[in-house]
């Protein structure tokens, strides 16, 4: 089935409605007909599946036959932390392929070395949107707006393991994790170009992240943070 998203607040127990992008591209662009049936999620965790109705001049609504909670969900929340990059289009590429692997929450990050003026929210936030439908998740990532290192950090007191990735193999780095309960809470923090400073290093072993060594050949950001992803998933 095709994808589409519909906010909570237009969601009933039996029903849904969907309009405005979504409704012009369910009608104009796949060409969809009274009768038909999609797969809607809610970005929530949620997805329904729905039989459309009468397909009016700006919205449908579908009638729900079947619904299914953490459709597609990792058990696990996952949060990736990422020093904004140089080349902003690179970020777009992160946004996308985290939003594949599951990631729940994505935070461009502040860094001794990164250029924060490429922070795009508003941009990002529409591309997790795209890859979650794209993808058949059910559950849309939030992009947050472009947060410090140190406050990253220090506000990642409540997860339920904290990672850092590292390019030397520094004394407690781990070159994998292990399989995490159901409902744990990950944070993953990786580098911009040049990747994090001995401070920074220090400053999150301090509030209890635990260095993730990736191997000898010197990895690019966006290939890190995908394989962070990937070991911790």
């Amino acid at each position: 089935m095709d994808y589409f998203y519909c906010p909570p607040d237009k969601i009933s127990s039996a029903s849904l409605t969907i309009d405005g992008e979504e409704f012009a591209h369910l009608v104009h662009v796949m060409r969809a007909k009274e009768g038909d049936e999609i797969r809607v999620v809610d970005g929530k965790g949620t997805a329904y599946d729905v039989r459309l109705g009468e397909i009016r001049k700006k919205m449908v609504e579908g009638m729900i036959y079947h619904v299914e909670r953490d459709h597609h969900e990792p058990p696990i929340a996952l949060t990736l932390a990422v020093g904004v990059l140089k080349n902003p289009s690179k970020f777009d590429f992160l946004v996308e392929k985290a939003t594949e692997l599951g990631v729940r929450t994505i935070i461009p990050m502040a860094t001794s070395r990164t250029l924060p003026h490429h922070a795009k929210g508003d941009r990002w936030q529409k591309l997790a949107l795209a890859a979650m439908k794209q993808c058949g998740r059910s559950y849309l990532p939030e992009v947050r707006e472009l947060s410090a290192f140190e406050d990253v950090v220090r506000s990642a007191a409540d997860a339920g393991a904290k990672f850092i990735a590292h390019e030397q193999p520094i004394d407690g780095a781990v070159m994998g994790v292990s399989p995490f309960r159901k409902g744990t809470s990950v944070i993953a923090l990786v580098g911009p170009e040049g990747g994090f400073t001995d401070e920074e290093i220090l400053l999150a072993k301090k509030e209890g992240f635990v260095p993730v060594y990736l191997g000898e050949r010197r990895l690019r950001t966006e290939t890190a943070a995908i394989v962070v992803c990937a070991a911790i998933m």
